[in-house]
């Protein structure tokens, strides 16, 4: 299982004759080990802003020969986004990933208070303590919010979209 995931990652990263991991439009950043779920939340949350994904490889079992593969592969692909974004790169995505958790506080406080949000909640008897949601920056106090119904019985468990303009604090339902 190992060689065919390490062949897998090999074919994955060199498939491309780019610099670096660039493909469709964004960066991909190779990940392994135990996972920072809220680190990858909030990344999700500001791909489309920076085109900058991230991708795992593998989960805590990984061996040497994998993790310089994939080191090896990220050095470029770093060296890529600093070209494109600058030296201080590194700097300002940090500082937009940590912004986005509070980000998202806001997202859900103009959520909660508004009717538009909590009547479509009710079609789906989605309860608002209980909301499991994506949200995706979009621009200055724009964001995306797709609510999800995991107990759905459909493949489909999204229930519907919303655009959020924090600073007016309106919402838009996507048809």
């Amino acid at each position: 299982m190992k060689k065919l995931s390490f062949l897998f990652l090999l074919i994955t990263m060199f498939s491309c004759n780019e610099k670096g991991s660039y493909r469709g439009g964004y960066y991909w950043i190779y990940t392994y080990g135990y996972p920072r779920m809220d680190f990858h939340e909030a990344a999700d949350g500001i791909s489309d802003k920076w085109k900058i994904k991230y991708h795992s490889v593998s989960g805590c079992m990984i061996d040497k020969k994998v993790m310089d593969s994939v080191d090896a592969e990220n050095k470029k692909t770093y060296a890529a986004i600093e070209r494109k974004y600058g030296k201080d790169w590194r700097q300002k995505y940090d500082k937009d990933i940590d912004g986005f958790m509070m980000k998202k506080v806001d997202v859900m406080d103009v959520l909660i208070t508004n009717k538009v949000f909590r009547d479509e909640l009710k079609k789906y008897y989605i309860e608002i303590y209980d909301v499991d949601k994506e949200v995706k920056e979009l621009g200055d106090n724009l964001y995306k919010v797709v609510v999800y119904n995991q107990n759905l019985k459909a493949e489909n468990k999204e229930c519907f979209s919303v655009n959020v303009n924090t600073k007016d604090r309106t919402v838009n339902l996507i048809k």
